[in-house]
């Protein structure tokens, strides 16, 4: 590609000057006030979406920022690679590249949305730095949600406001998973609770039945449960009078299905997900499988990652953040390239040139 240079010019007398409260707020960038939204944290605990979470943001995190131009050439369009802006390889000073990208996807897959506050500027007015801010946080007055249409022009952040101005927002073109995915959640979370119940029972899981004397209250009776359920987890042996009679049921996880709708479950979270069931150990029912690690870089980056890559490179693009004509993109092939890299082995023999035509005729 053509090598002439677009990179922004500050002069000495221009540096990026630092605002006492970013955005208006002078809550962002006092971790201690972040939270953690409950639901998230509940879908958290499912290995399926916790995997493809990893795997999704894992993959944005390590991609290098990187922007083109356009030239016209040969009666058409040609990219030119340009340098590097200086926020590109840590747009937050206080935290690394991989960290801000990371939970920016986090916040795109669990959330909808998610947000950037600008912190300095250059001389020319464009972000030089920049903060990520937990979209859980923050609220948007004039768009109730979790469908977002358009960026909020009334934003608030731990109840105080923020300046739209100061905010990259950006907007999943994916419904989140938390909205999207609800029920499927709930469901996969109360299968869980059913096996740790009998994951966590010492003795086949029964009721105590009341044979004789005065009839217990059903506050008695719970009691009575209560207390057998908490000795059989230090004493595998019970004793019972002539008046309380043990009846193990004979239902267990093969009979409740707990097995088989777990299973199922899996596959379904990969699908709230959007990822590759075999990513992820579900079952893929005989469906397309991979044959190497190249193919499944490349489908998690299609069918995972690459709805939220384009988001965030096109919101980067836009002229409030980057100047009319460039454009910003995450390097992909950087990630897909590293399923190709080999490494040599310490014993193996140098490579040797293969002969020339006269060489070999001689």
């Amino acid at each position: 590609m053509a090598g002439f240079s677009l990179k922004r010019s500050i002069p000495n007398d221009t540096k990026a000057q630092i605002g006492a409260a970013a955005a208006g707020n002078p809550l962002v960038g006092n971790f201690i006030n972040y939270t953690n939204d409950y639901n998230r944290a509940q879908a958290m605990q499912i290995p399926t979406i916790s995997r493809a979470r990893d795997l999704i943001c894992g993959l944005i995190g390590c991609l290098p920022i990187r922007q083109y131009s356009k030239q016209w050439v040969n009666d058409d369009y040609e990219d030119i690679d340009l340098p590097d802006d200086t926020w590109f390889h840590q747009p937050d000073p206080a935290t690394t590249r991989n960290f801000i990208m990371s939970w920016t996807a986090d916040d795109l897959i669990f959330q909808g949305r998610a947000f950037w506050v600008v912190t300095s500027r250059f001389g020319n007015g464009f972000p030089a730095t920049f903060a990520w801010i937990p979209a859980s946080d923050v609220q948007s007055l004039d768009q109730a949600g979790p469908i977002w249409f358009g960026p909020s022009k009334q934003l608030v952040f731990q109840g105080l406001k923020l300046d739209p101005n100061d905010v990259v927002q950006f907007i999943s073109p994916i419904q989140s998973i938390l909205s999207m995915g609800a029920r499927a959640i709930r469901t996969n979370l109360n299968l869980d609770y059913a096996s740790e119940r009998f994951a966590r029972t010492q003795v086949p899981s029964g009721v105590l039945q009341q044979r004789e004397g005065e009839p217990l209250s059903g506050e008695e009776l719970s009691e009575l449960a209560a207390g057998f359920a908490k000795a059989r987890e230090g004493n595998a042996i019970a004793a019972l009078n002539q008046y309380v009679e043990w009846k193990e049921s004979y239902m267990d996880p093969s009979k409740l299905q707990l097995v088989e709708a777990r299973t199922y479950q899996a596959l379904e979270m990969a699908r709230v997900a959007n990822i590759p069931p075999y990513l992820v150990g579900a079952p893929t029912g005989g469906g397309m499988t991979y044959q190497n690690a190249l193919q499944a870089r490349q489908d998690l980056y299609l069918f995972g990652a690459k709805p939220y890559i384009d988001c965030i490179e096109q919101t980067l693009s836009m002229n409030s953040v980057t100047p009319r004509g460039r454009y910003i993109y995450l390097d992909v092939e950087y990630y897909l390239e590293e399923a190709n890299q080999v490494p040599e082995s310490d014993n193996a023999a140098p490579a040797r040139a293969l002969p020339s035509n006269d060489e070999s005729e001689a």
